[in-house]
C-alpha cells in the first residue's frame, strides 16, 4: 500500500520507527518530513500528507505529533480527508470499518509504541464495510461540497 507519513518535532522519533516498520512490511512509504527534532509547525506537514491522500497519490496517511490532536484538526480541513486519532485498537479498527478513515493521527507523547504499532497494523488491514456506512460518508461529503 502507498502510505504518506509526516510528523512534527514532537513525533519525529516515532515517525522514523513507523517508516522502518512499514517498509519492512512491504508498504511504499512517502515521507513528507520533518527530518529533525527541531521545532517546526505541524500544519505544514499535516496538509502535505492530507493532500497526497485526497488526490489519490497515496492510499492512506499517518501523522504524528505530541498528542495527535493538532495534526487531526489540520488534516480534517482538507476536503476528502477523514482523519482520526483513536485511543485504542478497537477505535482504530472501527474508524476503518465504519468511517473509511484515510488518515491516522498519533501522539508520541501520549501512547506507548506497542499500542501504536498494534493500532497501525489493524488500521491498515481493516477494510471499509460500505453499505449503510457509505450512505453516511456521502452525507459527510455533502458538507464539503462534493
Amino acid at each position: 500500500m502507498k502510505i504518506a507519513i509526516a510528523a512534527d518535532h514532537a513525533g519525529f522519533r516515532l515517525k522514523q520507527s513507523l517508516v522502518d516498520r512499514l517498509e519492512a512490511q512491504g508498504h511504499r512509504v512517502f515521507d513528507f518530513g520533518t527530518n529533525t527534532a527541531d521545532s517546526c509547525d505541524y500544519p505544514e506537514y499535516a496538509v502535505e500528507v492530507s493532500r497526497s491522500v485526497a488526490s489519490g497519490e497515496t492510499a492512506r496517511g499517518i501523522l504524528v505529533c505530541g498528542t495527535g490532536l493538532g495534526m487531526c484538526i489540520t488534516a480534517n480541513k482538507v476536503a476528502g480527508i477523514r482523519a482520526v486519532g483513536p485511543c485504542d485498537v478497537t477505535q482504530a479498527e472501527m474508524s476503518r470499518r465504519h468511517n473509511d478513515a484515510n488518515v491516522l493521527c498519533l501522539g508520541e507523547r501520549t501512547m506507548d509504541n506497542r499500542m501504536i504499532f498494534d493500532m497501525v497494523d489493524i488500521w491498515l488491514s481493516t477494510e471499509f464495510e460500505g453499505g449503510r456506512h457509505a450512505r453516511r460518508l456521502e452525507l459527510i461529503a455533502e458538507l464539503e461540497g462534493k
